[in-house]
């Protein structure tokens, strides 16, 4: 069971994918429940992961530590941009099991979009993290965009030698500024897709792995399945407003589809796999097994309309026909087991 808890809707960037904070109104800037009500919500339920969010999670230190003071979790997870970073003291550093740092390629990339000064404000904190021992598995979390060459992007995080994984989102349907979404899957996506599986298996065959979070994501739910959808909101993950409203997917923090009740008169347990709120036209599909249907929110709100939507379908089943391709390669390598990942749900999505 994977808890997302807000700590704050406030963020100290203004990415111009995601365009900061939220309103207060909707996300309120500080916790307003008490952690008495969030220590009961929690009772019952073992093997439990506590993920950290935002807003800009590291702008609330004090909540951060009194939660990890007071719940023994089984994991922990943050997603942060990584400015504050040396902020939070490393004694809670070092009980973290996954920390997702966003990042999105190289210095001018990740500088156009999040601000000026941020690739080496970031690069300089996982720096720091590695040489004071934190020995979570840190991931390059990425948003594509259409300046972004996969290929480039990915290969230039991992060769920083930082990053345990690097994944990506595509910022489909969040935006409205893509010029020509069709010319990029075609003549950038599915290109750059196709030359970095092929540098995963190469590599692969030399004796090393890639973290290459997708990849190893969608081969995981080959093998063994998983939940639906694939970041099980919803299903066996769910978040935790400012104001105490439990919602099934962290990003719906205003859709009464998500709205699951208040701290207070909802536990945790009694929302231990519900049933999956994917329906058609994903359940009848024959990527469903391995997609999940993607991502709720996606799913829902169709921001893109219909044809946005069975083009977000069309990259997705192209990168899942690109690992069963690979995957005999992969049996024959033998390793199998040390590629599946994650090994529990730390808030990547998997299918980008």
């Amino acid at each position: 069971m994977t808890l997302i808890l807000y700590t704050t809707g406030k963020c100290n960037l203004n990415c111009d994918y995601c365009g900061g904070s939220f309103p207060p109104k909707l996300v309120p800037w500080e916790v307003e429940y008490s952690l008495d009500k969030l220590i009961d919500f929690t009772k019952g339920v073992k093997e439990l992961v506590i993920a950290f969010y935002g807003g800009e999670p590291l702008l609330n230190l004090g909540f951060i530590m009194k939660v990890m003071d007071s719940i023994p979790a089984s994991k922990y997870v943050i997603q942060t941009n990584g400015i504050l970073v040396r902020e939070l003291p490393v004694e809670y550093w070092k009980k973290f099991d996954t920390v997702l740092i966003s990042i999105d390629g190289p210095e001018w990339l990740t500088d156009r979009h999040r601000g000026r000064g941020v690739y080496r404000t970031v690069i300089g904190n996982v720096k720091w993290l590695r040489e004071v021992g934190v020995k979570a598995d840190i991931v390059a979390r990425m948003t594509v965009t259409e300046d972004s060459d996969i290929y480039r992007d990915v290969t230039h995080l991992l060769d920083l030698n930082l990053f345990d994984h690097v994944h990506w989102q595509l910022n489909f349907i969040w935006s409205e500024d893509w010029k020509d979404v069709r010319k990029w899957v075609e003549e950038s996506y599915k290109p750059g897709l196709r030359k970095l599986i092929k540098l995963w298996i190469d590599e692969m065959r030399r004796g090393r792995i890639l973290g290459i979070a997708p990849f190893q994501g969608i081969l995981k739910r080959m093998k063994i399945g998983g939940p639906c959808p694939p970041c099980g909101s919803g299903f066996d993950s769910f978040a935790i407003l400012t104001n105490g409203k439990v919602v099934a997917c962290p990003i719906a923090v205003c859709e009464e589809w998500a709205f699951l009740g208040n701290l207070g008169n909802v536990k945790l347990r009694s929302l231990i796999n519900r049933k999956c709120m994917i329906g058609e036209p994903c359940i009848n599909c024959e990527y469903f097994r391995i997609c999940g249907g993607r991502c709720l929110y996606t799913y829902k709100e169709r921001l893109w309309g219909d044809e946005g939507f069975k083009l977000t379908c069309e990259v997705t089943k192209y990168l899942i026909d690109l690992v069963y391709d690979v995957e005999p390669i992969i049996e024959v390598e033998g390793l199998i087991n040390e590629v599946l990942y994650p090994p529990f749900n730390n808030t990547i999505e998997i299918s980008p």
